[in-house]
């Protein structure tokens, strides 16, 4: 059994039009805290990304920003995080975060947001790794890509032997649980890449 003791959250840098993505990005950010999950995302204080980082260190929590010198100032790197870690390109930004999460959670965002879940869910359909993905489906947002994916799958481009499993809440209460619970059923030794083989990814 693996425990969660960090959970990386991809969202966007910007706020969307729903002020229930907010809501959900500043309510997470208060339930990591609370429960001691430090969260690794993408560094920024913009959008979603400031919005559950900010939560996280307002209720007390810990924080670990990744983010490429090139976006430092496009995204406004928050400087009062625990960890600022600068990378050199976003390849070196997404290694980390791979490495550094017990997790993975998407919050809604745009095509930087479903380029890094997208390369997550690869990864573990190649068995690279059997950390829980999940999606975090505020008022629907992943419903477009959970079609799409079903759609796949009745076309045999997911084939029941490279299934995907990525979990779904509506929720942000029912994240960490779900989690959790997903974290509970797999053995230890499976979770994780080496560093050198997410290097050759």
């Amino acid at each position: 059994m693996k425990q969660i003791k960090t959970v990386c959250v991809y969202c966007g840098s910007g706020p969307g039009t729903n002020p229930r993505f907010v809501a959900a990005a500043e309510g997470l950010g208060r339930i990591f805290a609370e429960n001691n999950i430090r969260l690794v995302y993408g560094g920024g204080a913009v959008g979603l990304m400031g919005a559950i980082a900010r939560s996280v260190l307002d209720h007390g929590g810990a924080v670990t920003g990744i983010i490429p010198d090139f976006l430092r100032a496009r995204e406004n790197a928050l400087t009062r995080v625990q960890e600022m870690i600068v990378t050199p390109d976003m390849h070196e930004r997404k290694r980390l975060m791979f490495e550094r999460s017990d997790a993975y959670v998407a919050l809604p965002g745009g095509v930087g947001t479903l380029e890094e879940l997208v390369e997550m869910m690869t990864w573990q359909q190649l068995g690279r790794h059997t950390k829980p993905i999940l999606l975090a489906n505020i008022d629907g947002f992943w419903e477009p890509l959970l079609a799409l994916l079903a759609h796949m799958r009745n076309a045999e481009f997911i084939r029941p032997s490279l299934e995907v499993d990525v979990l779904k809440a509506e929720r942000v209460e029912d994240i960490l649980p779900r989690l959790r619970s997903a974290a509970a059923q797999t053995p230890e030794d499976t979770g994780a890449m080496t560093p050198e083989l997410a290097r050759k990814m």
